[in-house]
């Protein structure tokens, strides 16, 4: 067993994990506070890794299984967002790789090179969580060893929210007070009603009850990529992300009038 002390106190040992694409050997890296704790480790993955199979595979093959056998379960969205992530990031960097011969090594130089690229942390942990979901599969599926497990995730930082100013909102408030209609209207509903863009966008006459001056969100827009079709992106309506979603607003009553004078297109409001 190859063991020694690190100059930060710690005690780091290897564990034999397939090979690289060069053919040459690949390791896992253990680390530990004590020695004893490091060995145990150490023997603990490798009385696993006996009972873990060798899947020769390659990780585009394992991530076109995967998408195939998720289909029936999530929203056409959804899938759209994994196919895009996959073949901007995952399989470029990994594709031709047997799925048995990633190394954790190659995944945290693969978040470094996100990170030098200036990819935002929550964008490069949704790669990486969607990478781990693939292999979660293959675990089950082939029993290999997940190379995923144990990847610290770069921390997320909270987005920075911009909002108007004093002026800027009294300039918007009054050129939409100036010109009424459906385009504006769009905006007014978002600034009194709190209406995310992608619930605004399919709202219809009929999800607005003037009488009971309530607003319905029942569906949301989207945007996803099609790569094989004739179109790049399509836009599709489709049930909210969440039951929560799914909710009544009441209509400010300076809306009203504004909703009374914008309506003359039955379908579509915006």
């Amino acid at each position: 067993m190859n063991l020694y002390l690190r100059k930060d106190g710690r005690y780091e040992s290897r564990v034999p994990n397939g090979k690289k694409p060069d053919g040459k050997r690949a390791f896992l890296y253990v680390l530990a506070r004590t020695k004893e704790q490091c060995i145990e480790r150490v023997q603990a993955i490798c009385q696993q890794n006996k009972h873990k199979g060798y899947c020769t595979m390659t990780i585009t093959e394992l991530f076109s299984e995967w998408h195939r056998s998720i289909l029936h379960r999530v929203k056409e969205s959804t899938a759209a967002n994994y196919t895009m992530k996959a073949e901007k990031h995952i399989l470029p960097a990994f594709g031709d790789m047997a799925v048995s011969n990633l190394t954790a090594h190659q995944i945290y130089d693969f978040i470094a090179e996100k990170q030098k690229a200036d990819f935002s942390p929550r964008y490069i942990a949704d790669i990486v969580i969607l990478m781990k979901t693939i292999f979660k599969y293959a675990v089950r599926t082939y029993q290999i060893f997940n190379p995923l497990d144990g990847i610290v995730l770069p921390k997320r930082k909270s987005p920075e929210i911009q909002l108007l100013d004093e002026a800027e909102q009294k300039t918007l408030q009054q050129y939409i007070g100036t010109h009424q209609n459906r385009s504006t209207m769009g905006t007014a509903l978002s600034m009194t009603t709190g209406l995310r863009i992608g619930e605004l966008c399919p709202l219809q006459w009929c999800d607005i009850d003037l009488e009971k001056r309530i607003l319905t969100v029942s569906k949301t827009m989207q945007r996803i990529q099609c790569p094989t079709a004739s179109s790049k992106t399509k836009l599709i309506i489709t049930d909210p992300k969440s039951e929560s979603s799914l909710r009544q607003i009441p209509i400010p009553e300076c809306m009203v009038s504004f909703c009374l004078n914008s309506r003359g297109n039955p379908t579509n409001i915006s």
